[in-house]
């Protein structure tokens, strides 16, 4: 299927070859070679995103407003199909888009020093300063209630109800620990009824490997725009805190290996306000470690939600892995709450 649909895009598929490429979880990816041009195919995964031109109309939106306003930006824009469309259709199979490989780039899957925390900080940062102008009411919510963390949690007391009542039995002490940090989420609901936290245009997926590095390790650019949508800056901030902090993964057992790298917050706290400091409002910037318990507390429902609903949403590779998960993410949130005091000395610091 891949040479077949590469003709869309008025590329010859004969002289093409391709590999899988990359480790996101949503959309199929593959690098196409072609003699000295590269390129990245993707199929967009129209479970998660139901209206694929959505995502096409945002790109086309923030690429004409970067061009026009920072021409000297770069932007990874999908190749035109040979009807001057920036998806390719074929029936039966689904959404496809290309888009040129950028030479002398890589991504990294883990945060290993501060350098690359910082890089990549100042990329989501620069990104977001530079779309600050932008009216975020412009683009379509490509995931809705994507963030929403109210509405995560009443999916989460809805699945105690109706979800499996074993696994929730076994799962009690967890229950017991997310229900006593509502508190997340009436922080949550407060910052939505606040002025002073404003509708941005932010990217949402902010894990390291949607920037780009070049060969010195020196951010190029920010790329995976599906998500791209209207949103609070806590989205971005609280996804790279969750991702980059600990040196192990949500998928870690050994809850031990879990930490919170004060160097790393550092660098990512001094990365985002480089770009970000003349944009935030006061009380978005003193929110900044709060945005890490919100996110890291949201994906741990989601996780404990999915495996007392069967896994029905994530999957599971094997018996208990979403609850492996949700243990996972309510330990990093533990070990960040224990050093909020400290973190919230770092950021005085920056801002």
């Amino acid at each position: 299927m891949v040479q077949s649909i590469l003709p869309e895009f008025l590329l010859a598929s004969e002289d093409m070859r391709s590999e899988p490429f990359g480790s996101g979880l949503i959309n199929s990816t593959w690098r196409i070679y072609n003699n000295q041009a590269e390129y990245i195919l993707q199929k967009i995964n129209t479970s998660v995103f139901q209206h694929p031109h959505f995502i096409a109309e945002n790109v086309r939106k923030i690429a004409d407003y970067l061009n026009k306003k920072y021409p000297d930006y770069q932007i990874v824009v999908p190749i035109k199909t040979r009807t001057n469309q920036e998806l390719a259709f074929v029936e039966g199979d689904g959404y496809y888009r290309l888009v040129p490989f950028v030479k002398g780039s890589h991504t990294l899957n883990v945060v290993n020093t501060p350098e690359e925390a910082y890089e990549a900080a100042k990329q989501f940062g620069k990104f977001t300063a530079l779309l600050s102008g932008m009216d975020a009411r412009e683009l379509h919510n490509t995931i809705p209630d994507f963030h929403n963390l109210r509405l995560r949690y009443d999916q989460f007391q809805q699945s105690l109800k109706k979800g499996n009542q074993e696994r929730i039995a076994a799962a009690a002490g967890a229950v017991r620990y997310i229900q006593e940090q509502v508190s997340i989420v009436e922080e949550f609901d407060a910052i939505c009824n606040n002025p002073e936290f404003k509708i941005r245009v932010m990217h949402h997926d902010t894990k390291i490997n949607n920037v780009l590095l070049d060969n010195n390790k020196k951010g190029i650019c920010v790329i995976d725009l599906d998500t791209v949508m209207p949103g609070y800056f806590i989205s971005d901030a609280g996804d790279m805190l969750r991702t980059y902090l600990s040196p192990a993964s949500e998928e870690e057992t050994d809850l031990s290996k879990n930490s919170i790298r004060e160097d790393i917050f550092s660098a990512i706290v001094r990365g985002y306000m480089e770009e970000m400091k003349a944009v935030l409002t006061p009380a978005e910037k003193a929110a900044f470690v709060y945005a890490g318990k919100f996110m890291i507390y949201m994906q741990a429902i989601r996780f404990l939600a999915d495996h007392f609903n069967n896994d029905v949403y994530y999957g599971a590779r094997y018996k208990g892995h979403n609850y492996n998960r949700a243990m996972n993410q309510i330990d990093l949130l533990q070990k960040l709450i224990a050093k909020e005091k400290i973190l919230l000395g770092i950021l005085n610091k920056y801002i």
